[in-house]
Parts: structure tokens; C-alpha cells; sequence
């Protein structure tokens, strides 16, 4: 009989991609996924990008350095310094995804039974790497304006040293699943509170650029580097997977000199270096200006959908669902009212053939049956009008008028 790692032998898939085999149902829209609109791939800058790129054929097909392409790397620093991070091309590596990113942390930091700090709720892909890691999952106070400096300093207080929590994994800015954004002042206070008990800061940042109103805030990395104090307690991840598109496969780390060197070796057992095609053409459709210039579609565009899906949820649903409108990203976090079963109206959804993802799934321990993610992104304005028509006729199979 075959054996498996124990952490193996009785595997939890990803909840959101358990859902996926219901997409190809005729006529299903789906409100899961968090994935960008296919319609606003910039198909034209990302051909000319590869056009550009494939004027040099070596560089597109031959194995690249692990840190990446030099090329790329500049590129990427160059966008985190828009930003506002500091940052040059030595102090990034290219990852094949922030996934990868947030996968060589867990490789390179934990060992088995570390503490993790995560926010409740939080991205359920971290948690899924974190258990097979098989780390301690520990949450974080948090609150309607996202994570509580204040408590998570008194929670930090009550650890031994012996105990020390390893890390604590965030996404202050539009954050995947609520959509919330952390004030400046808390990003501020966070990272006094990291740099008094020596905890590293994971910033996951894929939707920072996704922003429909009200002025950007500071990125966690940006904020750290003012102060000598706090220069070393942020690693920052980001992607163009939700920018330009998920097959391009490109994502970043900024990060203090010894853990990215780690991350380098790491990266070098599991794919040895991203796609050098990849590369190319994204530092093309960089160096080109395109994401600049593309930018401001793609959030245009996603404001209109938000407005449209959350204005139809309160007209529609009314008080059945509580929900709040995002300053931007991809999503929109909610509950049903009255102690409805999220996952008892999907189910009932389903039949109306329209998907969300129960909010059980972004918990690490007790989860808020009645909480629900959707997404915007990727349906049109029509499809959004029809999805909400059906959730809540959806609702109504329960006795709601």
C-alpha cells in the first residue's frame, strides 16, 4: 500500500476551486472566484509586449538567474518606487505568482509547530499553505477597520520567548476576502507594535493599484523604511496576476538581504527560475508604459461593476444582507441576516445557477456561518444585474419575501 507524508494523507483542496466544477453548467454566473474580467486582458499591449520580447529569442527560451530576469527586476522596482517603496533591483526577486512568494517564506521561515498570525478572515490559500507547513495558526483581533494593533500587542506580550510567534501574514489594502483597507494610523501603530516584539510582517499587496476612491495609503513596506526601527520588519508580495493577467504568471519580493537570499536557494529546488518568456514579456509591456496606461480601464471598469453589485444587493436584498462598499480591489464582503446558512444558500443558489464563496472558507478556526465573499470582477454589468436576481429569489426559497 502506497504511504504518504501525513501532512498529505488526508489533504484539504482549495474551498473556492472545489466550486469550480459547477462553471461549466450552461448559463451559471459566478460571484467565487476572484478572478480578473477576461474582457479587460489588454490583449493588444500584451501582443505587442511579446513581439517586442521575442526580438531576443535567447533571453525568451534559455534558462534565467533565479533572482530573474535583470531586465524584469528593474521594471519591478521601478513600479514598487511608484508605490512609494523604495526599492532598487537587487533588493526583488521575481517569483512565478505572489503564491510562490508567499510559499518560499514558508519554506525558508517555518518549521513545523511555529506560530503564524493571520487576520480572521483571511486568504484561504495562505491558510492552506500554513497547515501543510503545519504551523500553529494563531488569528489577530480585528474589527470593521481591520486589524487591531492595540490587542495584538497584548497578545504578542502574553507569548514566551520560547514561543515567539515566527510571523504575521497580512493584506492591508483591499484585503481578499472583506475588501478592507487598514488606516494609516493603524498601518503606523502595526508596525511599532512588529518592531517591539521582532515580528516579521508578510504584506500581501496583489490589489494596491485597484483603487475607485479616496487617496492611497502607505504601503506597510513604504512606511517601514522610514524609520531604522522598522526598516527590516516587512516582506512585501505583489503580483500583475490581477493587473495585467493571471497567465503571465509574474510576481515580486521585496524584502530584507538574508531572508531573500534563502528565498533565492528555495526557489532554485522548486522551479528553478520563473519562465524566462514570461519575464520578457512582461518587462516589455512595463518598460512599454501599457500598465499605466491600462490602469485606469481596468478600474474604471471595476467601479461600475461594485456600484452595480452592491447597489443591487440593497435594493434587492434590502436588510437580508449586510454589506459595505469596498474603496476598490476585487470583492465584497457580506452576511446573510437573521442567522442564514451561507452555505444552505449556495446551495439553493446553485439551483438558480449563480455561485459565491461561503465566508467559512477564509477561517482558521471559528468561522461565521452566515458570512458570504463575492467577486465582481470577471461577469458583466448584465450578468451582475441577473446574479443578484437570483440570489435573492435564492433567498426567498427560504420564506424571505
Amino acid at each position: 500500500m502506497r504511504t504518504f507524508n501525513p501532512v498529505f494523507a488526508a489533504p484539504q483542496g482549495s474551498p473556492i476551486r472545489e466550486l469550480f466544477k459547477y462553471l461549466s453548467v450552461p448559463g451559471m454566473i459566478s460571484l467565487a472566484g476572484g478572478y480578473p474580467a477576461s474582457d479587460l486582458f489588454d490583449e493588444a499591449g500584451l501582443a505587442e509586449a511579446m513581439a517586442i520580447a521575442f526580438r531576443n529569442p535567447v533571453a525568451c527560451l534559455q534558462y534565467s538567474s533565479s533572482e530573474g530576469l535583470p531586465g524584469l527586476r528593474d521594471a519591478l522596482a521601478h513600479l514598487s518606487r511608484q508605490r512609494g517603496i523604495p526599492c532598487e533591483a537587487d533588493s526583488l526577486i521575481v517569483t512565478s505568482g505572489s503564491q510562490q512568494g508567499l510559499d518560499l517564506l514558508v519554506r525558508v521561515l517555518l518549521s513545523p509547530g511555529d506560530i503564524v498570525l493571520v487576520e480572521e478572515p483571511t486568504y484561504p490559500a495562505t491558510l492552506q499553505a500554513l497547515r501543510l507547513a503545519q504551523a500553529r495558526i494563531e488569528t489577530v483581533s480585528s474589527d470593521q477597520d481591520g486589524i487591531d494593533p492595540a490587542k495584538l500587542d497584548i497578545q504578542l506580550a502574553s507569548y514566551t520567548q520560547q514561543q515567539r510567534p515566527t510571523l504575521l501574514y497580512v493584506s492591508p489594502t483591499f484585503a481578499n476576502p472583506t475588501g478592507l483597507t487598514l488606516g494609516l494610523e493603524r498601518r503606523r501603530a502595526l508596525l511599532e507594535v512588529a518592531a517591539r516584539h521582532d515580528l516579521l510582517i508578510v504584506e500581501d499587496d496583489p490589489y494596491g493599484d485597484l483603487r475607485f476612491t479616496g487617496a492611497a495609503i502607505p504601503t506597510l513596506a513604504e512606511l517601514a523604511r522610514m524609520q531604522p526601527e522598522t526598516q527590516d520588519c516587512v516582506v512585501y508580495l505583489s503580483s500583475l496576476s490581477k493587473i495585467v493577467a493571471p497567465g503571465v504568471r509574474i510576481g515580486w519580493m521585496i524584502g530584507p538581504a538574508d531572508v531573500l537570499k534563502r528565498c533565492t536557494i528555495a526557489k532554485q529546488t522548486a522551479d528553478l527560475c520563473t519562465s524566462g518568456w514570461m519575464q520578457a514579456i512582461a518587462e516589455a509591456y512595463l518598460a512599454q508604459g501599457f500598465l499605466e496606461r491600462h490602469l485606469p480601464v481596468l478600474t474604471k471598469a471595476y467601479r461600475a461593476k461594485c456600484q452595480a453589485l452592491v447597489g443591487g444587493l440593497q435594493a434587492q436584498l434590502g436588510q437580508r444582507f449586510e454589506c459595505q462598499m469596498p474603496a476598490g480591489g476585487l470583492f465584497v464582503w457580506g452576511r446573510w441576516s437573521d442567522g442564514l446558512d451561507a452555505k444552505a444558500v449556495l446551495e439553493k443558489a446553485i439551483e438558480h445557477k449563480v455561485l459565491y464563496v461561503p465566508g467559512s472558507a477564509f477561517y482558521a478556526k471559528a468561522p461565521d456561518c452566515s458570512a458570504v465573499r463575492l467577486s465582481f470582477a470577471a461577469p458583466s454589468l448584465e450578468g451582475i444585474g441577473h446574479a443578484v436576481e437570483r440570489l435573492a429569489a435564492a433567498v426567498r426559497t427560504f420564506g424571505y419575501p
